[in-house]
């Protein structure tokens, strides 16, 4: 009976062993290139205060995200020739109604921090 149970326990350590090293090896994504680390603030062009909720997108890329309360973003995507972010408001209800703004990264950056002004529509 002892054996029994000491066979059944070496046999699980054993596949948990196996399923540990697959994970290890293959199941970690692969780095196929370097990233492009992209932060800054976004603020109205004539109070200087942050605007929530502006959309920060890479163009030609199904990425992007919104502003915080104080304006901040932060993201990573992958480094190319250029990159062009845009910025535009997209509620106009919250935070009152913002020009959009497009900017070109060049392909040589790593991490970027930019301040963005935008210019609020009347």
């Amino acid at each position: 009976m002892k054996f029994n149970w000491t066979k059944k326990l070496l046999g699980g350590l054993c596949l948990s062993s196996v399923a540990f090293v697959f994970q290890a090896c293959y199941g970690t994504p692969q780095d196929f290139g370097e990233e492009l680390f992209v932060q800054g603030k976004v603020t109205d062009k004539t109070t200087g205060l942050p605007i929530k909720g502006i959309k920060v997108s890479v163009v030609d890329r199904m990425q992007y995200l919104y502003t915080n309360e104080e304006g901040d973003f932060a993201f990573y995507t992958m480094r190319a020739d250029s990159t062009v972010v845009r910025f535009e408001d997209v509620d106009s209800i919250e935070n009152g109604s913002y020009a959009s703004k497009e900017i070109v990264l060049p392909g040589s950056l790593h991490v970027v921090d930019l301040t963005i002004d935008l210019d609020e529509l009347k």
